[in-house]
């Protein structure tokens, strides 16, 4: 049977937010309408540049700090804040474990900021990815064809090889473009059950 690379994403995947009541006190604190201030960190020009590495995180959260109109105390406290409902999937870091074992080469592709390593070293998982391609790194986003191909580059393998796994369907659709094996995860799946016959193809 031949090994496969699964190359999982990180965001909505690996890590979820669990708990989204530290970000609304942030809202209510400022007097914003729910999902203002993750609209400022997550949906903004400045969390574009952060991920495609043209600028700095100091650069990024201090555009942030302006947009909200904080402090620099209370920017950081924002930081720390914003995540502290994400979570680690136990079950499916369990299951990387067990592809590693069963001698699959297992990845990361991330749209991210440079925080992603040590957040991936806090979590206790960065030497489960091999390769890690952050976006942030290699100057492209996901489904820009670039960033797959960076992916591809470091495993020095053919895409038929490949199987990739996003929550966004424009990023599968991406993969799926340059021959990788695309599969859309959606909360609660088995992820075990979806790759089983990819996985025992020869």
């Amino acid at each position: 049977m031949k090994k496969r690379a699964v190359i999982f994403d990180y965001g909505g995947v690996l890590v979820k937010t669990v708990d989204y009541s530290p970000r609304h006190a942030w809202d209510d604190r400022l007097g914003l309408t729910r999902g203002s201030v993750e609209r400022v960190v997550h949906g903004s020009q400045s969390w574009l540049d952060v991920m495609s590495g043209r600028i700095s995180s100091a650069d990024y959260w201090s555009d942030v700090a302006g947009q909200l109109h904080l402090n620099t105390a209370e920017v950081a406290r924002l930081a720390r804040d914003f995540y502290s409902g994400d979570r680690l999937d136990e079950i499916i870091a369990a299951y990387i474990r067990r592809l590693r074992e069963a001698g699959h080469t297992v990845g990361l592709l991330s749209n991210a900021s440079p925080a992603l390593r040590g957040e991936l070293v806090e979590l206790g998982v960065i030497d489960l990815f091999d390769p890690l391609v952050i976006s942030c790194e290699i100057g492209v986003l996901k489904p820009n064809p670039g960033a797959y191909q960076a992916v591809l580059s470091r495993l020095g393998r053919p895409a038929s090889e490949v199987i990739f796994i996003d929550d966004m369907p424009a990023n599968i659709e991406g993969a799926r473009a340059l021959g990788i094996h695309g599969i859309l995860y959606t909360a609660g799946m088995d992820l075990s059950a979806a790759l089983a016959a990819l996985l025992q193809t020869g």
